[in-house]
């Protein structure tokens, strides 16, 4: 059984020789204990985030962007080879843990948010990990039961779970919790109600959660559009190569995890727009 840690307080920290070794961990060929970055001679204080489903699109794109930045990071996905090549492409030694396994498993959810703990705490989690459901995707009546228990099961249920896992850290940081949802939540599209129900019940659940814990940021967040593999399954055969790369909607998801925005949904996008008008 992994045992929670309180999140440590100290700037300096050094990897013990008894380190957890984390299900499904892929570690960097060497580690070096860091969990800070120099800036003007000393040393800013650690900032830790999970981001789920990091192996692709949106996910691998936020995790390099802030792992760049001087986070720690965690991430997962469920296929260990993809995750592997995924965390090799921006991991810092010592800065960041790869745990492949699925959000849907109370153990992985365990382990994530215990190395969370390990690099020192938590102060923003992004729940970011999918299931699209069938594809191609069927109308709702021809949508079969197991299958949209599936999708739940990623969608709503997991991210509720790792919330309810992480919230002792998440509170003693008044950290941020980001969502990713879509515009599938809120408009009627044809094939697209399995993932838009799921999607709009986690919106939901983020709205509830915000009133409850007002010393948290909570934030539903549609990235929009963008050319994944998700998106590519969403139109099998299709050509989807106007949709934007996921790159475009990281600098929304960074205004909302740096800034100082309140809780709320956003979608990322207008957000740079925004961002650039200024």
């Amino acid at each position: 059984m992994i045992r929670l840690q309180r999140a440590r307080r100290s700037s300096a920290w050094a990897p013990s020789p008894s380190r957890t070794n984390y299900p499904g961990e892929i570690r960097p060929a060497a580690e070096a204990p860091r969990v800070g970055r120099a800036y003007r001679g000393c040393m800013e204080p650690t900032r830790t985030a999970i981001v789920t489903g990091a192996s692709r699109g949106l996910g691998l794109a936020l995790a390099r962007n802030l792992s760049a930045r001087g986070w720690n990071v965690v991430v997962d996905a469920r296929d260990p080879d993809a995750l592997a090549a995924a965390h090799s492409s921006f991991a810092a030694p010592g800065r960041t843990v790869a745990l492949a396994g699925d959000v849907a498993d109370p153990l992985h959810r365990r382990a994530l948010v215990a190395a969370a703990s390990n690099l020192g705490g938590l102060h923003v989690l992004v729940n970011n990990a999918s299931a699209l459901g069938p594809s191609p995707l069927p109308p709702l009546a021809e949508l079969d039961t197991a299958a949209f228990e599936a999708i739940l099961a990623t969608n709503t249920v997991a991210p509720l779970a790792l919330i309810r896992e992480a919230l002792p850290l998440l509170e003693a940081a008044s950290g941020r919790i980001l969502n990713i949802t879509s515009d599938a939540a809120v408009e009627g599209y044809e094939g697209w109600g399995g993932y838009g129900a799921s999607k709009a019940a986690l919106e939901q659940l983020s709205n509830v959660l915000a009133a409850e814990r007002p010393g948290l940021r909570v934030y539903w967040v549609d990235p929009g559009d963008m050319r994944t593999q998700m998106h590519q399954e969403a139109f099998p055969g299709e050509d989807i190569s106007d949709r934007p790369p996921p790159e475009e909607s990281v600098p929304g998801l960074v205004d909302l995890i740096e800034g100082d925005r309140p809780s709320g949904r956003y979608q990322a996008r207008a957000l740079v727009a925004a961002g650039a008008a200024r």
